[in-house]
């Protein structure tokens, strides 16, 4: 049955920057459709390991600075020690920062692109090595951005990092498939989200973004769901370096 390829039973999930916003309600849903769950972040995770483990699933946490080059074997040592292996890894840790092109600094330009860009590699690359050994595929999905297809402005180093999260995809969906291991991407549109209210605080760039969402409304975490399951799950195994955008239509107008 077609619904049976959309469980993840059996699965162990690794989402990054899993307390709270995006990650959260991704691993939530993973764990909906029957996955274990490591959560990676430098926040506190105890309220999103009480939801999942309510729901009987297994939930270990790691405290992790993912800005750190030992991150990388850090994460995937633990997720072998707690669960045993690795099927699913989702990418979402990021971080944005904001500022006029001709006034941004060195700083803030090389810390998102550490994290949304240099992190998410050398992670892939680790997690891919194990997935590899154990010789069952597995699926990448990485978090991209409406500003993986568009412009922006005064985010620089984030309109760079979330172009280049599209581009990779499709270079390890292409070096990563003969692993029967597929790589695609999620791009949230106008979400709610800490990352987003500062958007969402000034009323006149809150408004002129909602008349362009034909969906009229921001997203929601939940939102997400849907597709992070589907592109973790049997369901999506012929689909491939895709970056599938959830952003309430914004992209069609």
């Amino acid at each position: 049955m077609i619904l049976d390829q959309f469980k993840l039973d059996g699965k162990t999930a690794i989402v990054t920057g899993g307390a709270r916003g995006l990650g959260r309600g991704m691993a939530e849903g993973l764990a909906q459709a029957g996955a274990d769950v490591v959560l990676v972040d430098v926040l506190d995770m105890s309220e999103a390991q009480k939801t999942i483990s309510g729901w009987g699933r297994r939930c270990a946490t790691l405290t992790a600075d993912l800005s750190r080059q030992e991150s990388a074997d850090q994460v995937v040592a633990f997720a072998k020690e707690k669960m045993g292996g690795i099927d699913i890894l989702v990418n979402n840790a990021g971080i944005i920062r904001r500022a006029p092109l001709l006034e941004f600094s060195v700083k803030d330009w090389d810390d998102v692109m550490n994290i949304n860009i240099r992190t998410l590699f050398f992670l892939s690359q680790a997690v891919a090595r194990v997935m590899v050994e154990q010789g069952r595929g597995g699926k990448i999905v990485n978090v991209a951005s409406m500003l993986s297809f568009q412009g922006g402005i005064r985010v620089p180093s984030y309109t760079s990092s979330k172009s280049a999260v599209m581009g990779l995809t499709r270079l390890m969906a292409n070096e990563l498939a003969p692993h029967r291991i597929n790589v695609n991407a999620v791009a949230p549109g106008y979400m709610a989200t800490d990352n987003t209210a500062p958007l969402r605080q000034d009323s006149q760039r809150s408004s002129e973004i909602l008349a362009r969402i034909p969906a009229q409304r921001w997203g929601t975490p939940e939102d997400l769901q849907g597709a992070v399951v589907f592109l973790s799950s049997s369901a999506s195994d012929y689909v491939n370096g895709y970056t599938l955008a959830v952003d309430g239509g914004w992209l069609s107008r």
